[in-house]
């Protein structure tokens, strides 16, 4: 059995992660985003998809850039 590095659950149906050269273990999918999803600049959520660069900044969706006043975000993948 593994224990999950978000939450501490010890299972023993875990997966292994390897982000940027770190191995992290998870018990599901939640756990995984919530490590290692970044999050919205402007309303926080996870980006789990696609998300937009503006300013050197994440955001969730084009609504969200606007809103902190972000000119001309472009469409892209998170932390790539």
């Amino acid at each position: 059995m593994a224990r999950c590095s978000t939450c501490g659950n010890e299972f023993h149906t875990t997966m292994a992660i390897t982000y940027h050269g770190q191995t992290y273990i998870f018990d599901s999918f939640e756990c995984a985003i919530q490590k290692l999803a970044p999050s919205c600049e402007h309303c926080g959520c996870r980006i789990i998809g696609h998300g937009v660069e503006a300013a050197g900044k994440w955001f969730c969706c084009e609504h969200c850039a606007r809103e902190v006043g972000a000119a001309a975000p472009k469409m892209a993948h998170a932390r790539d």
